[in-house]
């Protein structure tokens, strides 16, 4: 089988065009995996960007872990116990309008208030609680809305 000289020549033109784009394209993809290959850590750099990353971690987590103590710290100290009783003072009023609420904090430390409702006025009383007990006398309704509130578990457990 015998070709023609221009077919050959064709034939000849063709496969230098594809030589010259194959070097063309296998010049143009080298280039960058050269580049990625350089670019590469080496493993030493990548254990020390490892470790000063957890090293970050751990500064973060005490740094909450101060913040949460001190949240902590402020919530004990905030109402987190209440105990309310509504009743009647005198027997010729009715509704329950008169109260007595407790609100403590976490020790059991705070306030009981009390409102007397009357036909004419309204008195109101606080008094100070410590350790869910108060220096002052306490009616049946007061030390109630106390224990009360000391039975309730507080808002934020420990």
């Amino acid at each position: 089988m015998a070709f023609s000289s221009e077919l050959l020549t064709i034939l000849v033109i063709v496969a230098l065009g594809l030589a010259v784009l194959s070097l063309f394209l296998l010049a143009t993809t080298a280039a960058p995996r050269r580049r990625l290959r350089g670019a590469a850590a080496p493993p030493s750099a990548t254990l020390e960007g490892q470790a000063d990353a957890i090293r970050r971690l751990q500064v973060s987590v005490e740094e909450l872990s101060q913040a949460d103590a001190r949240l902590r710290e402020h919530l004990a100290a905030s109402v987190q116990r209440v105990g309310l009783i509504r009743y009647d003072a005198f027997e010729d009023m009715g509704g329950h309008l008169s109260f007595s609420l407790a609100l403590l904090d976490e020790a059991g430390d705070g306030v009981v208030v009390s409102a007397i409702n009357g036909r004419q006025d309204t008195r109101v009383y606080a008094k100070p609680v410590r350790g869910g007990d108060s220096g002052h006398n306490l009616s049946d309704e007061e030390a109630q809305a106390i224990r009360q509130a000391m039975a309730g578990s507080p808002a934020v457990s420990a």
